[in-house]
């Protein structure tokens, strides 16, 4: 098990970082509206009263303390991945009890980590070959004081494994419980670059919507991605 105390906590500011997400997913109203959040449970309760399938759209809101929320124009996609949280969709850093923005460096990274997940959740149904799903990418920034598990692969190479979770999530839960901010760690799926998981939303800023991106699935993996906007495709190789 890594030393929790051992973990170094360095700055990491990104101007244009990057998150796929899926594309279906469309704007919450109440996170995009100009209302303080402070006002919003007032908000919610009002629109309840006309409105009873309202929390599906805005999901757990109480699980972000109030004073961390965010609002504004592009809050959605800071503030869904918090306030939609389930254990049937567990990540590198929780098992699903509580929410994780996750970001990459750079558009490449972003796309490599969601190629290799898409693909893995295809290889498990019977889709046959095709264009098979829609993402968007957001550009955002980022601005944390982050525990660091970059630069010492001995010490933290448990959580770093590919495809195994067990001591990520465990070592992310117990940072964030003793107050961590956030982990930045390299990506698996590209070395040579790095990936941060915010605990917060207000942690990142100024998203706005990127690309509109198409994933082609041959049957067995992810072998080209389309831009939205242009139509141009690119081939994407086989991941390791």
């Amino acid at each position: 098990m890594i030393d929790r105390g051992a973990v170094p906590i360095n700055p990491v500011a990104w101007v244009g970082a990057r998150r796929i997400i899926r594309g279906r997913y469309p704007p919450i109203d109440l996170f995009e509206d100009i209302a303080d959040p402070a006002d919003w449970p007032l908000l919610i309760s009002a629109e309840q009263k006309t409105n009873p399938r309202l929390m599906e759209t805005i999901g757990a809101i109480d699980l972000v303390p109030a004073a961390r929320r965010v609002g504004g124009p592009g809050a959605s996609y800071l503030m869904a991945p918090f306030t939609h949280v389930s254990f049937d969709r567990p990540s590198r850093l929780t098992s699903g009890a509580y929410g994780v923005l996750y970001a990459a460096d750079r558009f490449e990274t972003a796309l490599a980590e969601t190629i290799h997940h898409h693909e893995r959740f295809m290889s498990r149904t019977a889709e046959p070959a095709g264009w098979t799903s829609q993402f968007r990418e957001i550009v955002l920034d980022v601005s944390v004081e982050a525990h660091d598990l970059r630069g010492n692969p001995a010490l933290f190479g448990e959580a770093l494994m590919p495809d195994s979770y067990a001591e990520s999530q465990a070592l992310a839960a117990d940072l964030r419980a003793a107050g961590s901010e956030g982990i930045v760690y390299p990506s698996c799926r590209r070395p040579d670059s790095d990936c941060v998981g915010l605990f917060y939303p207000d942690l990142a800023s100024n998203p706005v919507h990127g690309r509109s991106l198409d994933y082609h699935w041959n049957g067995t993996w992810v072998d080209f991605y389309r831009e939205g906007g242009s139509g141009a495709v690119y081939r994407i190789e086989a991941q390791a």
